[in-house]
């Protein structure tokens, strides 16, 4: 059986994290329950949908690379804190990029495990850091 951690490593490293040995559709469809969710202040999305996000996200980020920072369990929960970065090409969260630019920042996500699936999400990224670092 997946530890916590493992499920985490396998979500940020094989999924989040752009490579060539995964399929990263398929990988999620294993990982994250059925009736997945993945909140933040903006609402909620499905597994499908999330799958969907992070296609879009391999394809305008091809370098994408996300890295834990520390973990702190509890129970059936992990929060993750982890640095991620990219060279966006194309429109990036309404700025135009032709992949030259760089950007790092952190994000923090507790994450919810039961049966070694992700179920649950709450997830927040400073999305503004990384704006400003493509300006």
């Amino acid at each position: 059986m997946n530890t916590l951690k493992n499920v985490v490593e396998i979500f940020y490293h094989k999924c989040l994290t752009v490579n060539s040995e995964t399929n990263a559709t398929e990988e999620l469809g294993k990982l994250l329950a059925d009736d997945f969710k993945s909140k933040n202040a903006a609402g909620e999305k499905n597994k499908l949908a999330l799958i969907g996000q992070i296609a879009l996200f391999w394809k305008i980020m091809p370098d994408m690379k996300w890295e834990i920072q520390e973990t702190i369990e509890q129970d059936n929960r992990i929060v993750v804190r982890s640095m991620f970065s990219a060279s966006p090409i194309g429109i990036f969260k309404g700025v135009t990029c032709d992949g030259s630019k760089l950007f790092k920042t952190m994000a923090i996500d507790i994450h919810t495990i039961e049966n070694g699936q992700i179920r649950q999400v709450f997830h927040c990224e400073e999305w503004e850091t990384a704006i400003e670092q493509l300006k």
